[in-house]
C-alpha cells in the first residue's frame, strides 16, 4: 500500500502555511508602503497649507492678485489653491476665476475630513470644474474660519511616486525559493529516517537481522542520531539474556567464593585437631571456637543470599504485607544491639515518632534497620554516635540514618549497594560481614516503594536517607 510519507506531508503543510504567510505580507506590506507614501505627500501638501494660513494671518487684507504672485513664487508649479470658507464656498483659487460658478465643497471627502479632524485628503478624484485628477489634502483653521486646500494633478509623475516598491516582493520570492530548498533537504532527511525506522521495526518485529547496509547509515541530523541510537539500543537489549548469564556466573562465583573461604577455615581448624589428636585442650578449644565462628559467618551468608533470592522475587514478597509498627522494631533493635554498642564504645540515638505504621513485610523492615546498625557498628568506629530519625510528608516517612564516623572515599559511595562490594575487604571479612547487608537494605526499600541514597556528612559520617511509603 504506497502511503505519503510524513517528511512529503511535512513539506507541504509547511509550504502552504508559508504560502498563506507570503501573500499577507505581500498585501499588508503593499497597504502600508502605499499609506505611508501618501501620508508623506499629504503631510508636504498640509506644509503649505500651514505656510499659507500664516501669510494669510500676517496680511489680512491681502489681495487676490498677491495672493496669486504668493503662491506661483512659493509654491510649486502645478500646486492647486483653494481657499473655502465654513459653509464650504470658494473664495478663491489660483486655477480657476469664477468662484460663482463652483458648487459648494462641504460634501468633498477631504473638506468633511477637515472639518471633523482638522485635516484631510482624498486621492484620485476627478475636479469637476478642471476636469483632470487630483490628490487634495485640505487643512481647517477656525479662528480664520477658512479651510485650504492644496492639490497636485494625480498624473504619471504623482502616481509613480505614490507607487509602491516592489523589492519586497522580489525578496519574499527569494525567500520562498530558499526555504523551499532547506524545507526539501529537511523532510527529505526526516523521510529517510522515518523509512529506516520502519524497516527496522518491520524487521525486528519479524526477529529478522538487523546487521544490514540499510540500517548502518543514517542522515547527519538529531533525528538522524536518535534513530541510530533506538536501533544500537534495541541491538544492546538483545544482548540482555546473554549478559543476563554472565551476571548470573559472575554472582555464582562470588558466592563460591565467599563460601569457599569460611569452609576451608573450618576444614584447616578441624584437619589440625584431627591430625594432631595430642594437641592440649587450650588449643583445641581456640580452634573449636574459630570453626564455630566461622561456621555462623556461614550461616549468615547463606540467610543473606536466600534474602535476596526472596527480594529477587518480589511478587511472592508482596503477599506477605501487613501492617509492621517501625518504631518497635527500632526499639528492639536498640536493646539487642545494646552490648555490642556499649562494647564499642558507641551510642544510638532513637528520635523515631511512636507509632510508625507501615504495610510491608516485617522480616525485611527489621534487615533494614538492623543491617544499617550492624553496618554501623562494624565500621563507623569506636566513640561514634548513630542517628535514626523519621519526617512524614507526602504520604511517605522519610527516614534518616546517620553516624558521625570516618565515612566512606567519595568513589565508592555509588557502589555500596552492590552485592559483595566492601570498601575494605580484608577488614569486612574480619568483622564477620558477608557483603550483603546493604544490598539487602535497598532491595527492600525498593519493595517498599520508596528510595534511597548515602552520602558523607560534612561533619564526618554516613548519612543514609531513604523513604517508605505509608
Amino acid at each position: 500500500m504506497n502511503r505519503t510519507s510524513v517528511g512529503t506531508k511535512l513539506y507541504w503543510g509547511v509550504m502552504a502555511v508559508f504560502m498563506l504567510f507570503a501573500v499577507s505580507f505581500i498585501v499588508f506590506q503593499h497597504d502600508r508602503e502605499k499609506r505611508y507614501k501618501i501620508d508623506v505627500l499629504d503631510t508636504r501638501l498640509q506644509d503649505y497649507n500651514e505656510h499659507m494660513a500664516e501669510v494669510l494671518s500676517i496680511n489680512k487684507n491681502m489681495s487676490e492678485k498677491n495672493i496669486d504672485k504668493y503662491v506661483k513664487s512659493h509654491y510649486e508649479q502645478d500646486l492647486r489653491v483653494t481657499l473655502i470658507d465654513m459653509k464650504g464656498r470658494v473664495f478663491y483659487d489660483n486655477k480657476y476665476k469664477n468662484y460663482s460658478s463652483l458648487e459648494n465643497h462641504l460634501g468633498r471627502n477631504e473638506i468633511k475630513e477637515a472639518l471633523k479632524h482638522g485635516e484631510g485628503y482624498d486621492i484620485d478624484r476627478k475636479s469637476s470644474t478642471l476636469g483632470q485628477k487630483y490628490f487634495y489634502s485640505a487643512t481647517c483653521f477656525p479662528q480664520q474660519k477658512f479651510i485650504i486646500r492644496s492639490a497636485l494633478p494625480y498624473n504619471n509623475s504623482l502616481a509613480k511616486m505614490l507607487q509602491t516598491d516592489q523589492h519586497y516582493l522580489w525578496f519574499a520570492l527569494v525567500a520562498m525559493f530558499l526555504l523551499t530548498i532547506l524545507l526539501y533537504r529537511f523532510t527529505h532527511r526526516l523521510g529517510m529516517n522515518i523509512m529506516k525506522l520502519r524497516t527496522f521495526a518491520d524487521r525486528a518485529d519479524h526477529n529478522e537481522s538487523l546487521e544490514t547496509e540499510d540500517l548502518v547509515a543514517f542522515p547527519s541530523d538529531e533525528l538522524g542520531e536518535i534513530a541510530e541510537k533506538i536501533i544500537k539500543l534495541y541491538k544492546r537489549l538483545q544482548h540482555t539474556k546473554k549478559e543476563q548469564n554472565i551476571l548470573k556466573r559472575q554472582l555464582t562465583q562470588n558466592i563460591a567464593h565467599e563460601l569457599k573461604t569460611p569452609v576451608a577455615s573450618i576444614q584447616g581448624y578441624l584437619e589440625t585437631i584431627l591430625d594432631n589428636p595430642k594437641t592440649n585442650e587450650a588449643i583445641k578449644q581456640q580452634f573449636l571456637e574459630r570453626c564455630y565462628a566461622q561456621a555462623q559467618r556461614l550461616t549468615s551468608l547463606l540467610r543473606d543470599i536466600s534474602t535476596l533470592n526472596r527480594l529477587d522475587d518480589a511478587s511472592e514478597m508482596l503477599t506477605d504485607f501487613e501492617k509492621v509498627d517501625i518504631s518497635q522494631i527500632v526499639a528492639n533493635i536498640q536493646k539487642e544491639t545494646a552490648l555490642q554498642m556499649e562494647e564499642n564504645d558507641m551510642c544510638l540515638v532513637n528520635k523515631l515518632p511512636d507509632n510508625i505504621i507501615i504495610p510491608g513485610n516485617h522480616s525485611l523492615l527489621y534487615s533494614v534497620f538492623r543491617n544499617l546498625t550492624d553496618n554501623a557498628i562494624a565500621y563507623a568506629g569506636k566513640g561514634t554516635t548513630v542517628t535514626i530519625s523519621a519526617e512524614e510528608e507526602n504520604s511517605k516517612w522519610h527516614f534518616t540514618f546517620a553516624d558521625n564516623g570516618t565515612g566512606v572515599p567519595y568513589e565508592h559511595l555509588k557502589r555500596l549497594f552492590e552485592r559483595f562490594y566492601r570498601v575494605d575487604k580484608g577488614r569486612s571479612r574480619k568483622m564477620g560481614g558477608t557483603g550483603l547487608g546493604l544490598a539487602i537494605v535497598k532491595n527492600a526499600v525498593l519493595l517498599h516503594g520508596g528510595t534511597i541514597s548515602v552520602r558523607n556528612a560534612e561533619e564526618g559520617g554516613l548519612v543514609f536517607t531513604f523513604t517508605l511509603k505509608k
